[in-house]
């Protein structure tokens, strides 16, 4: 198992709570930038390419090699045998409705020592899993790389580290990690970040393939939750 991080591990690690293990309240999206992530991996890894077709942007299988790592290669198996080709924010949804997407993202992070499987009882009935952090090393890294690109006006950022920002900043996982009213200072900065004006032309075309993904899949749910709360 490789030591970096991969973007999806990196995110889950973003939402969930240290101390608590549960998903933080501002991370309410974090399954689609979960399903965003594991589009980027693929993207990364030159497993997939997207196809401007009009006002579309479709998904093509590039390579059906696995990378090892069980998630993104079933993610790449969907793509690889779909019956038909479907456009970026379709895979950001299928991959984010994955069964037990959360669960088996915290067991690769358990596998690696980071986090720690337990249970807690929710109003003394029901029994809920969660995953407490027990090595804040990594997510204390991935904080700082962060925090190196949206507070410095430094160019040399990898193309990693700006789709994670573009992820965690288009589902609301900036806020849960780092003080609004700062990166409210720092909103250009993010902005030309997300947008590759900052990078290099490799991230750039990851980030764009992405930014209609994730920002589809985000708003998909928060129409959603708007029309049954006004029912």
């Amino acid at each position: 198992m490789q030591n970096t991080l991969f973007l999806h591990e990196e995110i889950l690690l973003l939402a969930l709570r240290d101390v608590e293990g549960t998903i933080a309240s501002g991370g309410t999206l974090y399954q689609y930038a979960i399903g965003a992530a594991l589009l980027a991996e693929l993207l990364l890894s030159k497993r997939i390419e997207v196809e401007q077709s009009g006002r579309k942007k479709l998904v093509n299988p590039v390579s059906p090699t696995p990378l090892g790592e069980p998630l993104i290669d079933e993610c790449l198996e969907k793509v690889v045998n779909a019956k038909r080709r479907a456009v970026l924010q379709t895979w950001v949804s299928r991959f984010a409705s994955i069964k037990n997407l959360k669960h088996r993202v915290a067991r690769q992070l358990c596998r690696r020592g980071i986090l720690r499987a337990d249970e807690d009882k929710v109003l003394l009935i029901f029994t809920r899993k969660i995953y407490p952090e027990v090595d804040p090393g990594p997510e204390r890294e991935l904080i700082r790389r962060l925090e190196h690109a949206i507070f410095t006006e430094t160019r040399d950022i990898d193309p990693r580290t700006v789709v994670l920002l573009s992820l965690a900043d288009s589902t609301g996982l900036l806020k849960v990690v780092f003080d609004k009213k700062l990166l409210k200072t720092r909103k250009v900065r993010i902005k030309q970040i997300v947008n590759g004006e900052i990078t290099g032309k490799a991230a750039t075309e990851a980030i764009q393939a992405m930014q209609t993904a994730v920002m589809v899949a985000c708003i998909m749910p928060a129409m959603m939750t708007t029309t049954m709360s006004h029912h």
